[in-house]
């Protein structure tokens, strides 16, 4: 095992976190910047308004995209362990 192979597995951890956060993350920010939006036209300016839509829309687009999250968790893994005699060496 050598260094550029530990960069390269790093690197591909790093992506696989960014592929299965971004569609959770993306949903949050655009939630709160639409209500964000709404609380500056509106000039209400309640912590809640903000907390639970986003808590909402977050736990909706985890639900519809879990499967797909676990399954490419998986296949990330069964490729580590499967490939584990290439490791040791």
């Amino acid at each position: 095992m050598n260094g550029n192979f530990v960069i390269g597995l790093g690197q591909s951890v790093m992506l696989l976190v960014l592929e299965l956060a971004g569609p959770l993350l993306l949903a949050g920010l655009l939630v709160g910047l639409i209500i964000s939006v709404f609380q500056a036209t509106t000039q209400i300016q309640e912590q809640t308004l903000s907390f639970i839509p986003k808590i909402v829309v977050v736990g909706i687009i985890l639900a519809l995209t879990g499967p797909w999250m676990l399954q490419q968790i998986m296949a990330f893994t069964v490729n580590i362990l499967g490939n584990l005699q290439n490791f040791i060496r």
